[in-house]
């Protein structure tokens, strides 16, 4: 919402620039999409190995005490 009133305000102050940005806003959101998705990837191959990693303490951590 707040996007779309700026947007607006932009629209009164400077028409031609906000025809502009909404022109190119899906173009810009189409080119940064595989960097979003490779973000995606890498955060989740590095939670793997953290949770590789961080396995032997949870399971040691985990039994009860007798």
């Amino acid at each position: 919402m707040i996007k779309f009133l700026l947007w607006c305000i932009l629209f009164v102050l400077c028409w031609p620039l906000a025809l502009l940005a909404l022109i190119l806003y899906p173009l810009v959101w189409l080119l940064l999409l595989p960097f979003r998705l490779l973000g995606i990837a890498v955060e989740g191959v590095l939670e793997l190995i953290w949770a590789i990693f961080t396995l032997p303490a949870r399971v040691l951590g985990s039994s009860p005490h007798r």
